[in-house]
């Protein structure tokens, strides 16, 4: 268990074992939000804002053919492609 106090500012000191296993480094911003039980989970906001985009696209890789590392690398040089059109 870590502690963290909060300072007179609302400020706290995230305990570096916590930085780590997020993977925040300064200047990262954190997500804070309270699940139904009222529990409250801390994320780092850019792995969560990853993760809500992965979840968003479920399905439609396969929808449009992409099956493998090499159909999606396949596909990244089509759209430059295009793009040097």
């Amino acid at each position: 268990m870590n502690l963290a106090k909060i300072s007179a500012n609302g400020q706290i000191t995230i305990p570096v074992e916590i930085r780590r296993h997020l993977g925040l480094k300064t200047g990262d911003k954190i997500l804070f939000y309270q699940k139904p039980n009222g529990e409250i989970v801390i994320n780092n906001a850019s792995v969560r804002a990853i993760y809500k985009a992965q979840q968003a696209f479920i399905g439609v890789a396969e929808d449009i053919g992409v099956y493998s590392e090499d159909d999606v690398q396949n596909l990244v040089n089509e759209v430059h492609h295009e793009k040097e059109k």
